[in-house]
């Protein structure tokens, strides 16, 4: 089985001293025929957060992907949300304050409503923490 990690996730493994990077996959199985609808809050509502974090150094990568043919409904997914932290402690860091929150999001009442429509999309939701397994040259 090989691994596939993201570039950057390889260009920081081998830095003497510097922190592993920490790779970890977000699946979303979604109700059949909203999937433009989830992604489309995701882009509004999420990544907005995500961007964010990549400013503050917190995060390194964010990919997204979609399979191109769906598979069979018991290991369907429609996105993956990929997303390189600086390392393990970069993950876990606190979350935006509500101030940090807000300079996004003035209008409060709606980032939450249109938060909670988009898990109520979902049929479910799963994170993936990786590991690089390193193979000969």
């Amino acid at each position: 089985m090989a691994v596939a990690l993201p570039a950057s996730a390889h260009s920081q493994a081998g830095a003497p001293g510097a922190p592993e990077p920490y790779v970890v996959e977000y699946y979303y199985k979604v109700k059949w025929g909203y999937q433009s609808e989830f992604i489309e809050l995701f882009r509004k509502n999420h990544y907005p957060v995500l961007k964010r974090e990549m400013e503050r150094g917190i995060i390194q990568e964010v990919t997204g992907t979609a399979p191109r043919y769906h598979g069979t409904e018991d290991v369907r997914w429609d996105y993956r949300v990929t997303i390189v932290f600086k390392s393990v402690a970069a993950a876990h860091a606190p979350a935006m304050t509500e101030e940090e929150l807000r300079k996004i999001f003035p209008d409060k009442v709606t980032f939450e409503k249109e938060e909670q429509r988009r898990f109520e999309l979902l049929e479910a939701h799963w994170d993936l923490p990786l590991v690089a397994v390193r193979l000969p040259r």
